[in-house]
């Protein structure tokens, strides 16, 4: 039996992925939403995507509060998920990449805290001083101290190879599977960075991949793996 449970484990398979994918759209939905065509075009010229994120939620507070806090829960549901895929390969190769995604999880809750901090400076400064503010200090902010958190950051980017690679090994992912599943780990992290539509859609894949296993999780335990690995051309 996998921790904490095989029916618990399942449900993490689609809940962690799904809320990730909700928090993603949300985010994407924002500027199309919140902001007018010129004032969409005003944020696309910018270096960094924090102004428009940060005029956004000047805008409608409301709207960006939900999007990032549905995109926090994600993050944090995401941890279970790959904690039960990592046990699910059983192999030290699965091991080491989930702990690579998982350290790339921290990071986004730390960007998280680093963004909830910058939309807060927009209360008080209002968003033109704030935006000024944040910016003038964007990347030590977004490095955070030590550089600790942009380190871990890049954690998912191998963790994802490493993952799809364990899961093809051992049987539980054919090729394209394994293929598929590194592309929501190419998502790029930091701090008031905005979601493109590719972000959800990469991630929703993710999902659509991990139901399957939950369900025969969920019915009879584990998936047997097979005893050789699949053909190159193979699911």
């Amino acid at each position: 039996m996998l921790l904490p449970g095989n029916r618990i484990a399942a449900l993490t398979l689609i809940v962690g992925p799904l809320t990730w994918c909700a928090g993603l759209l949300l985010r994407y939905l924002l500027t199309e939403v919140i902001l007018t065509p010129g004032q969409r075009q005003w944020a696309a010229a910018q270096d960094f995507a924090g102004p428009g994120q940060l005029l956004a939620y000047s805008l409608n507070p409301d709207l960006v509060t939900l999007a990032y806090a549905v995109f926090v829960l994600g993050v944090v549901l995401l941890f279970p998920t790959y904690l039960t895929l990592a046990q699910l390969i059983g192999t030290r190769l699965a091991y080491w990449g989930a702990t690579l995604v998982i350290a790339g999880l921290f990071a986004r809750l730390y960007f998280a805290g680093a963004d909830q901090t910058a939309f807060q400076l927009t209360e008080v400064l209002g968003v033109a001083e704030a935006t000024t503010t944040v910016m003038s200090q964007y990347v030590d902010i977004s490095y955070g101290p030590w550089r600790v958190p942009v380190w871990c950051s890049a954690g998912p980017f191998l963790g994802g190879i490493l993952l799809a690679a364990a899961a093809w090994r051992t049987g539980l992912f054919g090729t394209a599977r394994a293929l598929l599943i590194v592309l929501p780990h190419l998502t790029w992290m930091g701090v008031l960075k905005a979601a493109t539509l590719s972000d959800p859609i990469v991630t929703i894949l993710l999902t659509a991949i991990l139901a399957p296993i939950a369900l025969h999780l969920h019915r009879s335990g584990p998936p047997p793996l097979p005893k050789t690995r699949p053909t190159l051309l193979s699911w």
